[in-house]
């Protein structure tokens, strides 16, 4: 859903950059003087530059204020499956692997050694939930599975020659 969302913002964006310079080489074509375009220029820069600034201040507030992995998605009153994840070139060591589908978890991941990316996939390769495993510091991703299947959890930075052989897996059943 955010990534459908923001392609789509991308596009509308590219768009109107595409259609800002067309606009302006199509203009360029004929002679003007000068001072009245600079003073016009001069005039109106201040608010386009505020009204910009504003857009992309609430676009960006709008799609990063609202994660859904950032925080627990259960209420205080259930305990979730805490997993503690460590990334080791070239692999994760998991706490427990086997969960139920509607389980919550909580994923408490670092590293070892180096900078990984902790990402989680559907059958399908679609990135259900990801964070960084970093060396001296814990990460948390929390998540619930919807299906049962296998989900595969692989390294998302480039970590070192076998980084892609970092492949764990998760079993969810019913």
């Amino acid at each position: 859903m955010y990534q459908a969302a923001a392609w789509y913002i991308s596009l509308v964006l590219m768009i109107f950059v595409v259609v800002v310079f067309l606009f302006v080489a199509l203009k360029s074509e004929r002679k003007k003087e000068y001072e009245g375009i600079q003073k016009k220029w001069y005039r109106f820069r201040n608010v386009y530059f505020v009204i910009l600034l504003l857009t992309m201040g609430t676009i960006t507030y709008i799609t990063l204020s609202d994660l859904p992995f950032e925080r627990p998605v259960y209420g205080e009153d259930v305990n979730p499956v805490i997993v503690d994840v460590t990334a080791v070139q070239f692999g994760w060591n998991m706490s427990q692997k086997e969960f139920k589908v509607g389980e919550p978890i909580e994923f408490h991941i670092t590293s070892d050694d180096v900078n990984h990316g902790f990402g989680i996939y559907d059958k399908n390769m679609n990135l259900l939930a990801q964070t960084q495993a970093m060396p001296e510091y814990t990460n948390n991703v929390y998540y619930t599975f919807k299906e049962p299947g296998t989900y595969q959890i692989l390294c998302m930075e480039y970590c070192g020659l076998a980084h892609h052989l970092m492949i764990g897996e998760i079993t969810i059943t019913r």
